[in-house]
């Protein structure tokens, strides 16, 4: 891998691992900066759009107080497109209940001149 490369692949890590901060902190407007207009979310429940996720947010339905990379992710830059993948737990409160998650997530993120914005994610339980 080229030293380019390489720095690609730390800039997307520093993007997640910011985005992750970002959910942590229950912000959002600091979330939606790191979100395309067009994003969702796909996960066992369905899929859900980003003004959804961002309301159960804003509304305080939905906290987070961890969100921690386990392992080494995956990353893959295309150009102006990469896709990061991790296994990713998380606490999280929804309507006041507590749930503790062990997820793989796959995000894909599009450079434009903003930066580097997500504009797809896709969440899976860990089994086993």
């Amino acid at each position: 891998m080229t030293s380019g490369a390489l720095d690609l692949v730390a800039e997307i890590r520093a993007v997640a691992r910011g985005w992750a901060e970002a959910v942590v902190s229950n912000d959002s407007a600091r979330v939606a900066g790191f979100m395309a207009d067009e994003w969702v979310i796909v996960s066992d429940s369905g899929i859900t759009t980003r003004a959804d996720f961002l309301e159960l947010i804003s509304s305080g339905e939905l906290t987070h107080s961890a969100m921690d990379e386990v392992g080494e992710p995956l990353i893959q830059v295309y150009g102006d497109t990469a896709v990061y993948t991790a296994r990713v737990t998380n606490t999280a409160h929804y309507q006041g209940e507590r749930f503790d998650a062990d997820e793989w997530t796959t995000d894909v993120f599009v450079r434009d001149a903003r930066g580097w914005r997500c504009v797809r994610s896709h969440i899976a339980t860990v089994k086993g």
